[in-house]
């Protein structure tokens, strides 16, 4: 993972950023150390009609489906300073308690989009069970196939536009996965803490990917 700070690259189990010291103590700092009660879809800056809520809720909930493990939030308001949007995120994924997810659902399982169209910017974070399946390249990707949208006020167009392409992303990492195990292995945490996206084929369907049991070995 990178630091929300410096965005250098750093262990995702430090404490605290090497180089420049930064930790989710300073966040708090900043934004407060108290839990945040949010629904996965918190529209706080009201830009999303009825109808385009629906949209965006489906293709947040088609992702849930695909890869139960795994959930996407999204969170509109206005966030102040852009320079430290990074952090904002990094610190709302943490501090969120997500109303409407199964309790045994880790933050750091989580997909945040942060969206503040007064200033007209937008953040993409991840937890680190995700490290082995996303990268800064893929959230800019996914970032980027809103932008145009966003900038016309288009904001459920480009939500939806991201979580497809995010969707497409993870389909091919979970692909990735299964063909060779090992190189995703060895970029996560001990296997008793492992999450993967292995998608698995059983009698011609595509089952849905989930947690694998600590002595459970992965489909090859």
């Amino acid at each position: 993972m990178k630091c929300p700070r410096c965005v250098q690259r750093i262990h995702r189990a430090a404490s605290s950023c090497p180089h420049c010291g930064f930790s989710l103590g300073d966040a708090d700092g900043r934004y407060g150390s108290e839990e945040v009660r949010l629904r996965c879809l918190t529209d706080s800056a009201g830009i999303l009609r009825r109808g385009e809520r629906e949209r965006v809720e489906s293709a947040m909930e088609r992702i849930s489906q695909r890869f139960p493990q795994v959930f996407v939030a999204i969170y509109t308001g206005s966030l102040g300073e852009v320079s430290n949007l990074r952090q904002f995120g990094f610190w709302l994924l943490n501090r969120s308690a997500f109303e409407d997810l199964p309790p045994d659902k880790p933050n750091e399982a989580g997909i945040l989009i942060s969206i503040d169209p007064e200033s007209k910017a937008a953040g993409m974070v991840f937890g680190y069970l995700l490290d082995p399946f996303l990268d800064e390249s893929d959230t800019f990707d996914c970032l980027s196939r809103a932008h145009a949208y966003w900038l016309e006020g288009r904001y459920a167009d480009g939500i939806v536009r991201a979580l497809a392409h995010l969707e497409n992303v993870l389909v091919k990492k979970s692909r990735h996965a299964r063909r060779d195990p090992e190189h995703f292995q060895r970029k996560v945490l001990p296997p008793a803490m492992m999450g993967d996206l292995v998608r698995r084929i059983r009698d011609g369907h595509r089952a849905p990917a989930r947690l694998p049991q600590p002595d459970e070995e992965v489909a090859p």
